[in-house]
């Protein structure tokens, strides 16, 4: 469904959604009752990975029995398939349960829950807490990352990390860069956002982020930053020289000091090679933050159409 399909739906009832969201969430009581054991579990997982009924991925066949173990055996070819296989949850020892617990941890706290906390909640080692974390996380990425941010678009680079003792801040720093870009609304709200880590801010880098981000017939506006307006041919671009007195960029420079807070506040501070996963994972939740008890939902969507981490 991606990003065009869960922002329509949620236009159709726009002001409705948006109060209900803000006002509920999903009680632990209710979620407990829901998901209460393994076939629960599996269903749930199998009726949005599936939502016409499991298809074998050996020979195509609809015709499928459930078998005791939970497995699904093709009629035509007998072959077996679990509901996790191919997904980042591929060949886990897990029980669903403790996955679902985790995911409704995740999805219903904005701050974000770390591995320390998880591994708290659900009685594990701080070893497997990680492991599950690093896949929801996966599952968020792979979800996001082939849907274009579309219509008016901010879009600017920042700098993610502790610089070095004595170094420059800025365009130049140790610190990672990062683009950000955000989607607003006809309105001038912001809808989506996407941040990727990026080897350099050099012309190429940038056209090959906005490709792969921005639907063609976009209109970016941006600051004045040179690599930007080579790179940004073809696109509606308008650019101005950045003045903070002027309120450029207004609703990006707030998406990028939340990433900073969410990552600073729930972790602490983190490793670079690590630092595109929770950037994937604060994306994730910015472009749901209205979805209330209902990104739950999204979460589960998102596991059950991810890639296996092999």
């Amino acid at each position: 469904m991606g990003y065009t399909g869960e922002y329509n739906q949620a236009m159709n009832q726009k002001w409705r959604e948006r109060v209900m969201a803000k006002s509920k969430r999903y009680p632990l009581g209710t979620f407990m009752k829901e998901f209460s054991n393994e076939t629960k579990c599996r269903e749930y997982l199998a009726n949005l990975r599936w939502p016409g009924g499991f298809v074998c991925p050996k020979c195509g066949c609809h015709h499928t029995c459930l078998l005791s173990n939970g497995r699904y055996q093709c009629a035509e070819c007998l072959h077996q398939n679990s509901v996790t296989a191919g997904t980042v949850l591929h060949r886990t020892h897990m029980p669903l349960t403790q996955w679902f617990l985790a995911f409704y941890f995740v999805s219903q706290d904005k701050r974000g829950i770390s591995a320390v906390a998880l591994m708290s909640m659900l009685g594990t080692t701080y070893k497997t807490a990680w492991y599950m974390l690093t896949r929801i996380r996966a599952a968020m990425g792979q979800w996001d990352k082939t849907h274009q941010l579309n219509g008016t678009i901010e879009f600017d680079d920042t700098y993610l990390g502790g610089p070095t003792v004595g170094k420059k801040r800025g365009r130049g720093t140790e610190k990672a860069e990062v683009f950000v870009a955000i989607s607003l609304d006809e309105w001038g709200n912001p809808l989506y956002t996407k941040m990727q880590v990026t080897q350099n801010i050099k012309r190429a880098s940038v056209k090959k982020f906005a490709q792969a981000a921005f639907v063609q017939s976009s209109t970016i506006h941006s600051d004045g930053y040179g690599s930007y307006i080579p790179a940004l041919e073809g696109y509606t671009h308008e650019h101005k020289p950045y003045d903070p007195n002027l309120g450029l960029l207004h609703w990006l420079h707030i998406v990028i000091s939340n990433a900073k807070a969410f990552i600073l506040g729930t972790y602490h501070g983190l490793p670079k090679k690590h630092l595109q996963a929770y950037l994937d994972e604060y994306c994730f939740r910015f472009s749901r933050r209205d979805f209330g008890p209902r990104l739950l939902e999204r979460l589960v969507l998102a596991i059950g159409a991810s890639a296996w981490l092999s």
